[in-house]
């Protein structure tokens, strides 16, 4: 689980510490935060992310990392670097445009353009969206259930998916071919498909969400 404290889950970094920056330790940091957001990324377990508040700029670009995102009503997304003069240097050029695409992400640094929270939930930056304050209730719920999953199923997903949606189709299928065999051959695997095929194991229930309008 990651959460913010206070008002905002991460309005991005302190720029007072670019002003005695020169290009090569601005290399240097960009790729500081590179290494600590792809132990978010590609970790050893999946990592559920509560927004609410500001997620802007760099905050936005640690959402982005994240495999789960639940927003509360008052969060919202922006990338005021383009205002500042500067650039992204968290990984955002990299994971945003998979999220909500590379048009949107122009936008957003060119005109200074800001989602709110049921904008962020229909382009793609997160997956659940629930009222102000429900948030880390439901990113516990989530990160209980996918928990409860074989470890292995979990290490295909945030470890193997994203490199099979990055490579070219022939590669990707041999990828895919080979971690399902991986998968199903392992004796979490077995126990969970026998207590399935024995009507011990729940079926798959669609439920409705209702979301009241105020």
């Amino acid at each position: 689980m990651l959460a913010g404290e206070g008002d905002h889950f991460c309005s991005g970094l302190d720029l007072s510490e670019l002003s005695a920056r020169d290009a090569a330790q601005g290399v240097a940091h960009s790729r500081s935060w590179h290494r600590a957001f792809e132990h978010i990324e590609f970790g050893k377990v999946p990592v559920v992310a509560v927004l609410h508040g500001a997620v802007v700029g760099g905050g936005l670009e640690i959402a982005a990392a994240c495999h789960i995102r639940v927003a509360e009503g008052s969060a919202y997304y922006a990338l005021p670097e383009g205002s500042r003069g500067i650039f992204v240097g968290g990984g955002g050029s990299v994971r945003l445009p998979r999220l909500i695409g590379t048009s949107r992400m122009m936008d957003m640094m060119l005109t200074g353009r800001s989602y709110d929270a049921e904008e962020g939930q229909a382009i793609g930056i997160s997956h659940y969206l629930v009222a102000p304050g429900e948030g880390l209730a439901k990113g516990i719920e989530l990160a209980k259930r996918i928990a409860g999953n074989a470890p292995m199923t979990n290490f295909a997903v945030t470890q193997v998916l994203p490199r099979i949606a990055e490579s070219d189709p022939a590669t990707g299928y041999v990828t895919e071919a080979l971690i399902a065999a991986i998968a199903q051959a392992d004796g979490e695997a077995k126990s969970r498909l026998k207590a399935f095929l024995e009507k011990r194991a729940p079926k798959v229930v669609h439920k409705k969400t209702v979301r009241n309008k105020t």
